[in-house]
């Protein structure tokens, strides 16, 4: 995996019997799976494109942003200077710049909600912790 793709995945862990782990490592034994991974990763996406329909009226009943959202230091300046303050509620991942001040970000960020990932300086998600789901 290259650098640019490590930044688009999150690592995660499973645990699993040890049965349902042989049977994955004689699919990849027998050539179905290159690896452990592409058989989990094509487990995971059968189950979301069997889910589709839900996740997509949930989305649009939670009124989510379905994908990547980024926040930089400028667009946070002008919504503090229009005294306005945004909602992040992101599906995927939602990411603010490295050079958003924590007092930047209290003074913009009314909540944050992110299903996925969530990105951003430890400094910015200490501040904004009482205001993330």
């Amino acid at each position: 995996m290259t650098a640019n793709e490590s930044e688009k995945t999150e690592k995660i862990t499973i645990n699993l019997g040890f049965v349902d782990l042989g049977q994955i490592d004689l699919l990849v034994q027998e050539g179905f799976y290159t690896n452990r991974t592409d058989f989990i990763r094509a487990a995971i996406r059968a189950q979301l494109g069997a889910r589709t329909a839900a996740v997509d009226q949930t989305v649009a009943r939670r009124t989510l942003v379905l994908g990547t959202q980024h926040y930089t230091c400028r667009q946070l300046e002008e919504i503090r200077d229009a005294g306005q303050m945004v909602q992040i509620r992101v599906l995927g991942l939602a990411s603010i710049a490295e050079d958003v001040s924590p007092e930047l970000a209290l003074a913009t960020i009314a909540s944050v909600e992110v299903l996925g990932a969530f990105r951003a300086s430890s400094a910015v998600r200490a501040a904004l912790g009482p205001r993330i789901a």
